[in-house]
């Protein structure tokens, strides 16, 4: 059976691929900040329901220097890593407080970062694998509302794309996957349209079938496709003066 690495398993979209991947035939390695009675869950219930084998293991992408360690110490190597973390933090405080805009940085990118190198090498050495990075419309043009969390997801975007463009001749597949709103907790009460949302499961969907049909960039709903393009070409004496 081939082995899918979930990095955020604990999130609304890191259950549903989950999930999803389990349906599919494949054996899960969990990682996510807390292993918690709620992940103890999970894991036990992907395991029966499936018939596969399913490991839970504490991963922090903030803690950049043990990730070396953490995937070394892996039970098995993975054939597809798929990233599921995201923190979108408080974009108010975290204009003045520098911890704030850390922790967004450093969850949303940096933290990303270390560990998919490190699966890089190894799926380089193996001449094959999947890596597939969850990042955001957010990331497509900076918004006064939330410009650290834009910011970051701007450089994961980036990466992934040097990222797929480096390991296209040495056999590995990157994926990126541009979301835009999703019914999750990280999304809490704020009110979005209901045609420009949508849930854990269709996302999860999109990424399997993205991940069976070895796209490079997908939009979770391609109405997002047209509004990002929109945006992008908005010109910027205009965009500076929008409310978004």
């Amino acid at each position: 059976m081939p082995t899918l690495l979930l990095l955020g398993s604990n999130s609304d979209i890191g259950k549903a691929c989950a999930y999803r991947f389990a349906a599919e035939g494949f054996d899960l390695l969990l990682a996510t900040r807390t292993i918690d009675e709620e992940q103890q869950h999970l894991t036990a219930d992907l395991g029966i329901r499936f018939n596969i084998q399913v490991s839970s293991l504490p991963f922090d992408a903030e803690n950049q220097a043990i990730h070396a360690a953490i995937y070394a110490q892996l039970p098995t190597r993975p054939d597809v890593v798929l990233t599921a973390i995201g923190f979108l933090g408080d974009a108010e405080k975290a204009r003045t407080d520098l911890v704030e805009a850390t922790r967004i940085v450093n969850a949303n990118y940096a933290g990303l970062v270390t560990i998919l190198d490190i699966a890089a090498t190894d799926m380089t050495q193996r001449k094959t694998g999947t890596i597939i990075g969850i990042s955001s419309v957010a990331g497509e043009r900076g918004r006064a509302s939330n410009y650290h969390y834009g910011a970051a997801k701007a450089g994961f975007t980036a990466y992934l794309s040097g990222l797929r463009q480096h390991l296209r001749p040495l056999g590995v597949k990157v994926i990126t996957i541009v979301p835009g709103f999703v019914r999750t907790k990280m999304l809490g009460d704020l009110p979005t349209p209901g045609f420009l949302t949508a849930t854990p499961e269709a996302v999860a969907k999109v990424i399997y079938q993205a991940y069976k049909k070895q796209k490079s960039v997908v939009y979770t709903l391609s109405i997002w496709r047209l509004i990002m393009l929109i945006i992008r070409h908005i010109p910027e004496f205009i965009f500076t003066r929008l409310s978004l």
